[in-house]
């Protein structure tokens, strides 16, 4: 037992009359709806006849309530017949209530008119999709977090997306002004390295020192406290001080395909002659922008991630650049993307936070019960999981399962804009070539958990903002402040209660090293190894992937499972994390991540939305 656990008073024994009331509680907090818990949040901006999912902590990627109908269906090949036909007619149904969802009905009443009837089912009790907000109240003030998609990135944005942002107020500009946040590499100290005693033998924290970044007046000395290997020590000093060309002689053609050819890590062991524990110390450093480790990437892949290697291809920096900057040039909200998709509820249902505008709209309290009403001519039902949608006379159905209800409705026009492995279940009628092509989508489980301490004194006395952690599930830490936009406020200077980040992928376990490593890197491994097929529980959620008829859209998303820790601090809010998987985009086909289904064809912008997905790949930005 931990020293952390006896001060936890883990070792005192308990009663049996203790422990059979602690069973009842954790049992009667089970049976409790989301909407219980969210109005008994403490500190929370509702009273207890409310509904406000922000609040809400645990697991919050796919929860409970959001996919056993899809795993039923799609898994299981339960067939729901016979649905209740709802006396609701509407002129589209959008299944997903993600941004894609929202932006369909968005651009759908741009067109078609503000009188549109339309409804958006969401299977998840929050709207936003891959844009999930986390609110904590603890403390004091409100403090906000990113629980899923973060950044704008706004130099790659097309006009089609330009000209949402300028419909709904965004003004890119303002939001840099507000923005002083650089993933753990400031303001507050520069970028530090953590290692811990669970896997290296002791805790060690490296100040001012990168994997990225080397400079070579002070760094020599860094290295020699890791805990590791001699001989790996001395094989990362030698690499970073190396300035030669590895591939001299070679023509840029064979150069570029053997980068291509050789991941990254095994180009560190053959030509940049690290040892094996060396080499893995770097997997994990791309772990929160791509979704999968350096060690899955192709060295090509990682000289644009910013990751050290142009110094052995004849440039004078490790990194070809010398920027240092993981997140790129960017925007951001203090709740990230779901800042956008509250603008879009709001233009779609007003009287959910009337007065709300990009200008305050961090600071904004939805109120949930007025988002599905009789009368209104756009609704957005929640908790609504959509299991089946067809083509009939004059126009199309949506069967889908709210609580333990099958019901029906009926519409002109039908868009999907959820899940893609879920669509050639839900809608039979896809032709088998779109089926075939949606399969080669690839997604990868990322995590996301947000943690509230209730001061950033013991980072501010280490004089850090974050800390990247190569031998811990999460690979990078970070305090989350500095983005004041919004109306939301929390500087660098507050030392008052504060969210911090652990962000990563689920990582497959890392075999053991037998060379001459003298300690043994294993990633821990807390979701079922892929290869074990029948054991994988993936839960299907809504992807951020605007769906037209007959439009191709070449963004591959990725979902984790719902899978995250919880913590013994003050308050945890933990979520599935969402990462383009733009690597696979680079080796495999990519094709439509839904499909719409419509009578008659829909005349609208192109798909342009998928835009504002958060890329944070390090030193480069996302094309979709």
């Amino acid at each position: 037992m931990k020293k952390s656990d006896h001060e936890l008073g883990m070792d005192r024994e308990i009663t049996r009359r203790e422990f059979i009331q602690g069973v009842s509680f954790a049992s009667l907090g089970l049976t409790l709806n989301s909407g219980v818990l969210a109005a008994g949040t403490p500190g929370s901006p509702d009273s207890a006849d409310k509904y406000y999912p922000p609040v809400l902590t645990g697991m919050r990627g796919s929860h409970p309530g959001a996919f056993e109908a899809a795993h039923a269906l799609a898994r299981e090949g339960k067939r729901f017949p016979d649905p209740v036909d709802l006396d609701e007619k509407y002129d589209l149904v959008v299944v997903g209530g993600g941004i894609s969802g929202l932006a369909t009905a968005y651009y759908y009443r741009k067109q078609f008119g503000a009188d549109s009837r339309i409804l958006i089912l969401e299977n998840h009790d929050d709207f936003g999709g891959h844009a999930k907000r986390n609110e904590f109240h603890q403390g004091g003030q409100m403090r906000l977090s990113w629980g899923g998609t973060m950044n704008l990135e706004y130099p790659e944005f097309s006009e089609t997306v330009n000209a949402l942002l300028a419909d709904l107020g965004v003004d890119i500009d303002e939001l840099l002004e507000g923005y002083d946040f650089a993933y753990g590499n400031g303001p507050k100290g520069s970028p530090c390295t953590y290692f811990d005693a669970e896997t290296f033998g002791r805790d060690e924290l490296i100040q001012d020192f990168s994997f990225r970044k080397y400079d070579n007046d002070v760094r020599a000395e860094m290295i020699d406290r890791f805990p590791v290997s001699e001989a790996s020590r001395e094989s990362l000093k030698a690499f970073y001080q190396r300035r030669e060309n590895v591939f001299e002689g070679k023509s840029e053609a064979e150069v570029e395909t053997m980068l291509k050819s050789i991941s990254y890590t095994d180009f560190l062991r053959k030509y940049g002659g690290l040892t094996d524990e060396a080499a893995d110390l770097f997997i994990k450093t791309t772990h929160g922008y791509w979704g999968v480790g350096a060690d899955s990437l192709s060295a090509a892949e990682c000289v644009g991630a910013g990751l050290p290697i142009m110094h052995l291809l004849g440039h004078a920096d490790p990194n070809g650049s010398g920027e240092n900057n993981q997140g790129g040039n960017v925007a951001m909200f203090p709740d990230g993307n779901a800042s956008i998709a509250r603008l879009l509820v709001h233009s779609l249902v007003p009287e959910a936070a009337p007065g709300s505008n990009a200008s305050n709209i961090a600071m904004a309290t939805f109120d949930y019960s007025k988002l599905d009403r009789p009368g209104q001519p756009v609704r957005l039902r929640l908790n609504s999981t959509a299991v089946n949608a067809v083509n009939r006379e004059g126009g199309t159905s949506v069967s889908y399962v709210n609580g333990d209800q099958l019901v029906r409705v009926k519409s002109r026009h039908t868009v999907l804009a959820c899940y893609h492995v879920i669509i050639p279940h839900l809608c039979p009628d896809l032709p088998q070539s779109q089926t075939e092509a949606l399969k080669y989508q690839v997604k990868r489980p990322l995590i996301l958990t947000n943690v509230l301490l209730k001061d950033s004194k013991a980072f501010d006395q280490l004089g850090i903002s974050g800390a990247y952690c190569p031998g811990r599930l999460h690979g990078m830490v970070w305090q989350v402040k500095g983005v004041n936009t919004a109306g939301y406020r929390l500087g660098w200077e507050d030392d008052g209660p504060v969210p911090i980040m652990f962000w990563d992928r689920l990582p497959r376990p890392i075999p053991e090293r037998t060379s001459r490593s003298s300690t043994v890197l294993r990633a821990p491994c807390c979701w079922p190894c892929p290869s074990k097929t029948s054991s994988v529980r993936y839960a299907p959620s809504s992807t951020a992937c605007w769906v037209l008829p007959g439009s191709m859209c070449k963004r591959i998303s990725s979902r984790s499972p719902s899978t995250a820790g919880r913590t013994a601090m003050l308050m945890t809010t933990s979520t599935s994390g969402t990462r383009n998987g733009r690597p696979a985009r680079r080796r495999t086909r990519s094709h439509a991540n839904g499909s719409a289904i419509s009578p008659s064809p829909i005349q609208t912008p192109a798909p342009t939305p998928t835009r504002m997905s958060p890329s944070t790949r390090p030193g480069a930005q996302s094309r979709t």
